[in-house]
């Protein structure tokens, strides 16, 4: 019996500072005056604690190829665009910015590179990030764009990448990678994988994204649609190497937002938005991948399951292929809450007061 597709249940201050040696280090631009190989497309909102760090590794990579850097500010009321402004006036050649002055993600653009950055890359490749990570390895770029040239059937790259707070210390090593060994995945694989990968280390041909399916445009996430666009194409190449830093509920961050007001609509909202993503693109395929694509759309609904502690689903056998590839502490405690969830509480409550202590210590150091 064919398996189909699950029904859902359900004021701007500039102030003047000493720009960086990664700033610095970028003034000579693209080396020989060479049209840039790689364009990096990044999105800003709000990031004005962490963006300096972004634009500093961008700058700072090593390279023999020339880059661009494609910002586009969605009108970010805490002075992030003033300091892309000391970017791009100290790197006019490679720091393009767009500032927006009303916010376009409320206006209904959910996909901000889509709309603004990808149609004026120039470069062979684009290379994706979010202001609020940054790349930690010098040689990101070098590394993958070393793969791409020389496997052209390789449309997607992608590698690990560390999870730290907004204090900058490590949350989690294995988070954000998904596989142990670089290795290969096939079209398949990556439509219906279960890990994730960082947004910040996607690397794509630029020609895949020159024309954008309706749903990608209307999907509220912006890498799942993208590696499946990579997978009708080609093949994908993941480096098991924490080249970036992806910053966990950083200010101004998706995650962030899907946490604030109506969390069980937002829930809901969001599984029945990528199922229809999934739908589009079993549409777009042929059904070439159909049964990887039911399977994935499966795993995101009994995600957001999990999220919502709906535990009537979490534990349906239907879904059990999908509870087994969460990690085992995360099983655990799924299992703690649902049969003894009073006791669960007063652990939970204890352990997050013992948490902020330490962290309220830590802060008077």
């Amino acid at each position: 019996m064919k398996r189909e597709f699950a029904e859902s249940r359900f004021t701007e201050k500039h102030e003047e500072r000493t720009l960086s040696a990664g700033a610095q280090a970028g003034e000579s631009g693209n080396p020989d005056g060479k049209a840039p190989l790689v364009s990096i497309c990044a999105v800003a909102y709000n990031h004005a604690p962490y963006i300096r760090e972004a634009l500093d590794h961008f700058l700072s990579q090593k390279r023999d190829f020339g880059i661009e850097i494609l910002v586009h500010d969605d009108a970010s009321t805490d002075g992030t665009a003033g300091i892309i402004r000391e970017y791009q006036e100290s790197c006019p050649d490679i720091v393009k910015p767009i500032f927006e002055t009303e916010n376009q993600y409320s206006k209904g653009i959910r996909n901000i590179s889509g709309a603004f950055n990808f149609p004026r890359a120039r470069g062979k490749y684009v290379a994706l990030m979010d202001c609020d990570d940054y790349w930690k390895s010098d040689e990101k770029l070098l590394l993958q764009v070393a793969y791409m040239e020389s496997h052209p059937d390789c449309q997607l790259c992608v590698h690990a990448a560390e999870v730290r707070n907004d204090r900058g210390e490590l949350i989690n090593r294995n988070l954000m990678r998904p596989f142990r060994g670089d290795r290969d995945l096939s079209p398949a694989e990556l439509v219906d994988k279960a890990g994730a990968f960082p947004f910040g280390s996607m690397m794509l041909r630029t020609e895949l994204v020159r024309k954008l399916p309706g749903w990608y445009v209307n999907c509220p996430v912006g890498d799942r649609p993208l590696e499946l666009m990579a997978a009708a194409k080609g093949y994908c190449h993941y480096m098991d190497s924490a080249l970036s830093v992806y910053r966990f509920n950083g200010a101004g961050s998706w995650t962030e937002s899907m946490m604030t007001g109506d969390y069980e609509r937002k829930q809901n909202d969001y599984a029945r938005a990528m199922r229809a993503m999934y739908e589009g693109f079993d549409k777009t395929t042929g059904g070439k991948y159909h049964r990887e694509a039911v399977s994935a759309s499966h795993r995101l609904y009994f995600l957001t399951r999990v999220n919502l502690r709906a535990f009537d689903a979490v534990f349906d056998p239907r879904y059990r292929r999908y509870y087994r590839e969460l990690p085992l502490r995360e099983r655990f405690f799924l299992r703690f809450e649902k049969t003894a969830p009073g006791l669960y509480q007063a652990v939970r409550r204890c352990y997050l007061s013992a948490a902020g202590k330490r962290k309220e210590k830590t802060g008077r150091k």
